[in-house]
């Protein structure tokens, strides 16, 4: 009975210490209620080997603390637990019972031979202690005490972002999935694809099955950023690891200086035969950037859609100072109208194909 009792008290209070109960003296907590386990486990294998198992009520109650005590701390240890230290403390638990276990046998078994065993085992421990001290001080890193992670902020992405869509419902097969399902990008972009599906999906690259890049799981309404400069220029197919059949090709080309359109002097004065967009009307290929520069002395903006109908969402620029630029890449076939908020008769056209 002494052993079990030691070992539930010492198990309940190591138990309390690690799952953050104790918050004043944690460490002294755990290493007293610790010793006290293993004095009760101890005891408890002497008693057995020299006794039997005890059948009475207080034992088997005894015995139903510690199981109990011993699952519930096993679980949180491996399921919840972000104690660092668990696995050293499970580490010295087996350290210590297993040689306690086989000095308890010899003693009720062959207790002739328990001088000799015992120093054997105290000098394999001595051993260990000295060995465990002495690698930890020539060992480059720390061996008990874990660094502190300093967790590095992420450099923020900076350059031309090319859009890619993840279509809604696209994890049906079938469906159009990505959009642009073949994609010419400019090596300097920054590729920013966009669930709008109400599934997550991933975009990882086929080849080498994601080595290249891998999304990992974008849920709906999320993003994923790819910096192509750290691309080769070449091809690169990818797909959804959740939805295989949903597939597209990344094609990664040579940078490219951007279509120019000059917003001319006297644009915000709405007069016959004045020029508002230079050129006008503007034919371009898929994944083509176009750079709209204001080199009138009034401020102007450059917003997909028409005066009539509103703008549609595809790009505005918000407001372009004198002096100031505006690009964009065009991604889908079509053609675009765009217009300026401020002077509504401004007009352009982009058609792309």
């Amino acid at each position: 009975m002494p052993g079990m009792g030691l070992t539930a008290i010492g198990l309940a209070g190591v138990t309390i210490s690690y799952a953050g109960i104790a918050h004043t003296f944690i460490d002294g907590m755990h290493a007293l209620t610790g010793l006290t386990m293993f004095v009760g486990l101890i005891f408890l294998a002497a008693g057995i080997l020299d006794g039997g198992v005890s059948t009475s009520n207080r034992a088997k109650a005894t015995t139903l603390v510690v199981i109990s005590i011993a699952l519930g701390f096993g679980m949180f240890a491996f399921t919840m637990n972000t104690i660092e230290s668990t696995n050293i403390f499970a580490g010295l638990l087996l350290a210590i019972a297993f040689p306690a276990i086989v000095i308890a046998y010899v003693a009720a078994k062959m207790p002739k031979r328990l001088k000799p065993i015992g120093a054997i085992v105290a000098l394999a421990g001595i051993t260990g202690i000295v060995s465990f001290v002495a690698f930890g001080f020539v060992s480059p890193d720390t061996y008990i005490i874990a660094e502190e992670i300093v967790e590095e902020e992420e450099a923020e992405l900076s350059g031309p972002i090319f859009p890619i869509k993840i279509l809604a419902n696209s994890s049906v097969q079938g469906n159009p999935d990505y959009e642009p399902d073949v994609a010419y990008v400019q090596k300097g972009f920054i590729i920013k694809w966009s669930n709008e599906d109400s599934f997550a999906h991933t975009v990882t690259s086929e080849v080498d099955m994601g080595e290249t890049f891998n999304s990992g799981m974008i849920d709906s309404e999320e993003e994923f950023l790819l910096d192509t400069n750290e691309l080769e220029i070449g091809e690169y197919p990818y797909f959804c690891v959740v939805h295989p059949w949903m597939k597209a090709q990344l094609f990664i080309e040579e940078p490219k200086e951007p279509v120019s359109v000059i917003i001319p002097e006297g644009a915000g004065v709405r007069s016959e035969g004045q020029v508002y967009f230079e050129p006008t009307n503007l034919e371009i290929p898929t994944g083509t950037t176009v750079k709209w520069t204001n080199e009138d002395s009034a401020a102007h903006t450059v917003t997909s859609g028409s005066a009539q109908a509103g703008p549609n969402g595809t790009f505005d620029s918000g407001m372009i100072l004198a002096g100031e630029s505006f690009q964009f890449t065009f991604t889908s076939e079509g053609i675009e109208d765009y217009f300026c908020v401020v002077h509504p008769w401004m007009v352009g056209t982009v058609k792309v194909g």
